[in-house]
């Protein structure tokens, strides 16, 4: 696989992301400092971790971490996991071995370009946009119109990056039960789940509900531990996830023993993570919804379903690129304008911009962004 297109939402970050005085565009939950994460250990876990060898580890990742992950679907046991260096690792590695030259995908659009990209530089993509007009959802029809008879995967992703927002359940069985008539593997990035406002109705997992169903899975996000690396593909089909051991390989080889023995801390302490996470989100997003009350002339916005994202419409003349190129380069903002998230195979919206409400510190960011607009 040769000639990937530059990723764009990476190379901004690269510019601006550790650059940036406020970054008000993070799609992680707030991270907490590794005393943070080993006070929540048990005794014999810390131990463990402590005196841990440092060696290489299994390629399938540790069996006791496995087991963890397989803890948090409804159905699934260790032999159903393979975790990753990331979940990148994991869209990579699932394309790979899913999709072969002659075959054709379907993605939804907007996205997170790896989803597009690599099929793209394989087979035949096309892909399907989710309606701003209908809360950002996915018609199902249209994915079934869009269907050939070498149709091998669809890649959907709820909740949706950058939009926060999440799939009907009944359009989501509709969804299934279409793929299953055709024999059609649906990857779903399932990296938010469990992280949004209170009520927030996530979706069973797609390995729990489907047989040709691959859970995408990572630390990064709902969990707010991206420094770990850790992701993970929850599958029925062990056959297919043995191919992906195998591409592995290739890969990374194995995670790092470390970052293992510290999310299996983490996913003991799931249940405490997720409601600090979800919590910092709660009291964010009121933030949020004051701030565009007070400047409805120049946005338009719509509470996302679940995550931690929202992708308002920008209203000014002067277009989305200018208006986050300015806020950055002048009072220190960070925000993605919908430029990082066009699309090869359609239309896509160019009046947005995502913003995050995951972390905390959100006040000094929103002070510095309203005061730039002020001065306008």
């Amino acid at each position: 696989m040769t000639g990937l297109p530059d990723f764009r939402l990476e190379t901004h970050f690269a510019k601006w992301e550790f650059s940036a005085r406020y970054h008000l565009t993070a799609s992680d939950a707030e991270s907490m400092p590794l005393a943070d994460l080993l006070a929540m250990a048990t005794p014999e876990d810390r131990a463990a971790f402590e005196n841990m060898w440092l060696g290489y580890t299994e390629t399938w990742g540790e069996p006791a971490l496995r087991a963890e992950i397989a803890a948090t679907y409804a159905g699934r046991d260790a032999d159903d996991i393979l975790c990753f260096a990331g979940a990148s690792e994991g869209i990579f590695a699932a394309n790979s071995v899913l999709l072969a030259p002659g075959d054709h995908a379907v993605v939804v659009t907007p996205n997170y370009q790896s989803h597009e990209t690599l099929p793209a530089m394989i087979c035949d993509v096309t892909g399907v946009p989710l309606d701003a007009d209908d809360n950002w959802s996915l018609d199902i029809d249209r994915v079934a119109a869009a269907i050939r008879p070498n149709t091998r995967l669809v890649t959907i992703n709820f909740p949706h990056n950058p939009t926060g927002a999440i799939l009907p359940l009944d359009r989501y069985r509709a969804l299934i039960a279409l793929c299953r008539t055709h024999g059609i593997w649906i990857l779903h990035d399932e990296i938010f789940h469990g992280l949004g406002p209170s009520g927030a109705a996530h979706l069973p997992f797609v390995a729990d509900e489907y047989e040709r169903g691959l859970s995408l899975g990572v630390m990064s996000k709902s969990y707010g531990l991206p420094g770990l690396r850790i992701g993970w593909i929850a599958c029925q089909d062990r056959d297919v996830l043995s191919r992906m051991e195998r591409m592995k390989h290739y890969l990374s080889i194995c995670n790092s023993g470390p970052s293992e023995h510290l999310a299996r801390i983490a996913l003991k302490a799931r249940g405490q993570i997720l409601a600090r996470n979800n919590a910092i989100v709660d009291e964010n997003l009121p933030k949020w919804d004051a701030f565009f009350d007070r400047h409805a002339d120049l946005f338009e916005w719509r509470r996302p379903d679940g995550s931690c994202m929202g992708y308002p419409r920008y209203l000014g003349a002067d277009g989305v690129e200018t208006f986050a190129r300015r806020l950055v380069e002048e009072a220190g903002v960070l925000v993605l304008p919908s430029t990082i998230y066009r699309s090869d195979l359609g239309k896509t919206p160019t009046d947005r911009f995502r913003i995050g409400f995951g972390r905390t510190g959100l006040d000094e960011g929103l002070a510095a962004m309203e005061g730039w607009l002020e001065r306008e």
